[in-house]
């Protein structure tokens, strides 16, 4: 079954209640996905794939899906969970998820197992968008941040620009999507903190010194204040955009209960506020306009 509704059927009227900016143009459904496969990938996160009708298959990096966890021992998560993607595939009818287990509704989630039907409204959201003519674009994320940034490396290997993914972790043992994005044909460096390398200081003259080599077009991070405070100042001194992907408890996921409403910078003010719902506003939004938190 797949209710398919468009985003614009659920915008208020416009002299009811602010709607979204510029409202996106695409189908959003309630896909029941029967599941594939639902490993651990390391001792915190698992790898979740699923069949998937049509329309989930029309994701786009940065779009997200809210799904409906099932209950975990005896608790129940009474509302749906918002999932960034991980990766879609058209041609095998697959779209994954690859999340930490840490809270009701993600451990609802690691009890599923082949042949389970899994809940999923989506795609949902605004996603990422590469700059004309991008050559080179960086993504840099920390724990589960680069599962939202992994099917960007996908997109842009295939328009034609090179991609390079500065991955950190605690330890070499939880990073993750390395394997995924060597396979798209983007360059890795990995940073941890066992190492002594994952610092501000040490990251940033990295992504200096690939820029010199070779100028980076497009800035791209999820999960990690320093690091969106860190690619700020370095879009700033590039002279480049930037994008970044936001997570937020949510309630309805399509506009009309504002329980994901963020601060946000005014387009080309520093501390001019405006607020916006990442649920359809996002969950990407400018990397300058985005506030710390």
């Amino acid at each position: 079954m797949q209710q398919l509704i468009s985003i614009s059927d659920i915008r208020l009227r416009e002299d009811e209640s602010p709607s979204c900016a510029s409202d996106p143009v695409f189908p959003v459904a309630e896909n029941l996905c029967r599941v594939v496969s639902n490993e651990w990938v390391n001792p915190e996160y698992k790898h979740l794939v699923l069949d998937a009708p049509p329309t989930a298959l029309t994701a786009k990096p940065g779009q997200f899906f809210h799904l409906a966890c099932p209950p975990a021992d005896d608790q129940t998560a009474f509302l749906r969970r918002p999932m960034s993607l991980y990766r879609v595939s058209p041609d095998r009818g697959q779209i994954e998820f690859l999340y930490k287990v840490q809270g009701v509704g993600t451990r609802g989630l690691a009890f599923l197992e082949a042949g389970d039907t899994l809940d999923a409204l989506g795609p949902v959201g605004r996603g990422f968008t590469l700059p004309e003519g991008a050559q080179h674009v960086l993504l840099l994320a920390r724990g589960v941040g680069l599962a939202t940034l992994a099917p960007l490396a996908e997109f842009a290997v295939a328009q034609g620009a090179a991609v390079t993914a500065l991955l950190s972790a605690r330890s070499r043992g939880l990073v993750m999507s390395a394997d995924y994005l060597r396979e798209v044909g983007a360059q890795i460096r990995i940073v941890t903190d066992d190492e002594n390398n994952s610092d501000v200081v040490h990251v940033e003259q990295l992504i200096r010194e690939v820029h010199a080599q070779r100028p980076f077009d497009l800035l791209a991070t999820c999960g990690s204040n320093r690091l969106l405070i860190l690619l700020q100042q370095l879009a700033k001194a590039f002279g480049i955009p930037g994008q970044t992907a936001l997570e937020q408890h949510m309630g309805c996921a399509l506009g009309a209960c504002f329980a994901c409403v963020r601060a946000f910078r005014k387009p080309g003010a520093d501390t001019q506020l405006t607020y916006r719902r990442v649920c359809c506003d996002g969950p990407v939004f400018d990397l300058q306009e985005t506030v710390s938190w």
